[in-house]
């Protein structure tokens, strides 16, 4: 059990340095690295109007669902940046899983919900965006899973109790303890998570990674804006563990993310 996980797997052959990160840097906020990518929006935007005139009014999809199609098929082709450090150990997850928040309403002091997904590498992105709206649309209406209620039980005990009860949950990480019922509801158990600041009309910032978990990298999408010469643009900055790969393979897989988004045929 101390050596298996239901959300990971042993990675064999890595290097010493690969290795020996974790314990050089224990804390995934001592291994951040910051990563800034400009993405052309014209040929999403046409393909999305296309796309559209082809689905029900009340089932548009947006550029938000063409991100998350675009970076779960960079994290199936990229399996480098889909690890995560846990234990002193870093494992290779086996499937692709993406947390995103959304307001219940787009006003001040409306709550947030989050929305975890596993995306399988052979799903149609017709069957992507149809299930993110049925999910979304029930989390809005109020639908709570496994971790919502959970965390409202917690929340009626002490601060004390519940610092503990944190604190013993995430000991029984460090050791390969939790069950997969418990890592599945779980929203900051993922590949990568996601905030969408374009949304509300913001410009991207930068997220740090919760030290609870698994989610080795955060994706922070920014409002749209023309540059000079008249393309419309958004930028998207990243928060990653260095300790899972290094820079460069990172940075390839971005860069795979803003391609496929910038030539949207790659993503039917």
């Amino acid at each position: 059990m101390l050596f298996t996980r239901p959300d990971g797997d042993r990675i064999p052959d890595l290097s010493r340095m690969r290795r020996f990160m974790p314990f050089v840097s224990p804390r995934r906020n001592d291994a951040l690295v910051l990563y800034q990518t400009e993405i052309e929006l014209d040929a999403a935007n046409a393909f999305l109007e296309e796309l559209n005139a082809k689905r029900p009014d009340d089932a548009q999809a947006t550029l938000f669902h063409l991100y998350l199609r675009a970076a779960s098929l960079a994290m199936h082709e990229r399996p480098g940046v889909n690890r995560f450090v846990a234990g002193g150990r870093l494992w290779q997850r086996n499937h692709v899983a993406i947390t995103f928040s959304a307001k219940v309403a787009l006003e001040d002091g409306a709550p947030m919900v989050t929305v975890k997904r596993i995306f399988p590498a052979d799903e149609s992105l017709d069957e992507m965006i149809d299930s993110i709206l049925e999910n979304l649309v029930a989390r809005r209406r109020g639908r709570e899973n496994r971790s919502d209620k959970e965390m409202k039980l917690a929340l009626e005990f002490p601060p004390f109790l519940i610092r503990a009860g944190v604190w013993l949950l995430d000991r029984a990480n460090h050791w390969n303890l939790l069950s997969r019922k418990m890592i599945d509801d779980d929203p900051l158990f993922s590949s990568l998570f996601v905030a969408n600041l374009g949304s509300v009309g913001l410009a991207a910032g930068y997220h740090h990674l919760w030290e609870y978990g698994t989610c080795s990298m955060f994706g922070v999408m920014g409002g749209f804006r023309t540059r000079e010469d008249g393309v419309e643009i958004m930028n998207v900055n990243y928060t990653y563990d260095e300790r899972v790969e290094d820079g460069l393979y990172a940075g390839i897989a971005m860069e795979r993310l803003k391609e496929k988004l910038e030539n949207p045929g790659l993503l039917a």
